[in-house]
C-alpha cells in the first residue's frame, strides 16, 4: 500500500526552515524601519541646520545701524549680544511687505538660546513693539558659542564702545545632540560696518 504525504520529521524540518526564514525576514524588516527612522531624523536635523544658516545669513547681511527702543522705552544699541538667553538682537532691512501693511521695511529680530532650543523672535514694530510668535529653529542644542569680528580682530564678548557699532562678522559654533560641531561665519551688514 502506497501512502502519499510527508513524514512527521519532514514536516518538522519544513516548519523549522519556514520559521528561520520568517525570523530573518522580520529582523530585516525591523532593521529597515530603524534605518529609515534614523535617516529621516538626520535629514530633518540637516534641513533645520540649513534653514537656520540661511535665515542667519539673510538677517545678519541686512543688519542696519539703527538704535531702537525696547518695550520699557529704554534706548538700545544697534547690536546687543550675550545678555542671558539672548544671543543677539538687531534691526534688519528688507522686511517684505507682501500685504501692503502701513509699516517700515525695517524689522527688529532677536535670537535666543532657551532650554536647548535656538529661537528667533521678530517684532512687529522696531521701537517698543511686542514680540511676535517665537520660531524654533533648532532643537537639541547643547551649546552655542559666538565670536564677533571688530576692527580686524575676533572677540569672544560683545562690548560695543559706541551704540551704533555693528560687528563686521560673526562666527557661531553650535553643538547639537548626536551631531558634529557646526561652525559658521556670517557677514554683518554685508561686512561694510
Amino acid at each position: 500500500m502506497k501512502r502519499n504525504g510527508f513524514t512527521l520529521v519532514e514536516l518538522m524540518v519544513a516548519l523549522l526552515i519556514f520559521g528561520l526564514l520568517s525570523a530573518s525576514g522580520v529582523a530585516l524588516l525591523a532593521f529597515s524601519v530603524d534605518s529609515r527612522e534614523q535617516s529621516t531624523a538626520r535629514v530633518e536635523a540637516l534641513s533645520a541646520a540649513l534653514r537656520t544658516r540661511s535665515l542667519l545669513t539673510s538677517d545678519l547681511a541686512q543688519a542696519a545701524v539703527r538704535l531702537y527702543r525696547r518695550e520699557d522705552g529704554s534706548l538700545s544699541p544697534a547690536f546687543r549680544a550675550g545678555e542671558g538667553e539672548l544671543l543677539m538682537a538687531f534691526v534688519r532691512r528688507g522686511w517684505a511687505n507682501e500685504d501692503a501693511a502701513p509699516r517700515a521695511s525695517l524689522q527688529r529680530v532677536e535670537y535666543r538660546l532657551r532650554e536647548g532650543r535656538l529661537e528667533r523672535v521678530a517684532f512687529a514694530h522696531v521701537d517698543g513693539g511686542k514680540p511676535g510668535p517665537t520660531a524654533v529653529l533648532l532643537s537639541g542644542v547643547r551649546s552655542i558659542t559666538v565670536r564677533y569680528r571688530i576692527d580686524g580682530e575676533w572677540r569672544d564678548r560683545w562690548d560695543a564702545v559706541r551704540p551704533e557699532l555693528l560687528p563686521q562678522a560673526i562666527e557661531t559654533v553650535v553643538v547639537l545632540e548626536n551631531a558634529p560641531e557646526l561652525r559658521q561665519l556670517f557677514l554683518v551688514g554685508a561686512g561694510l560696518s
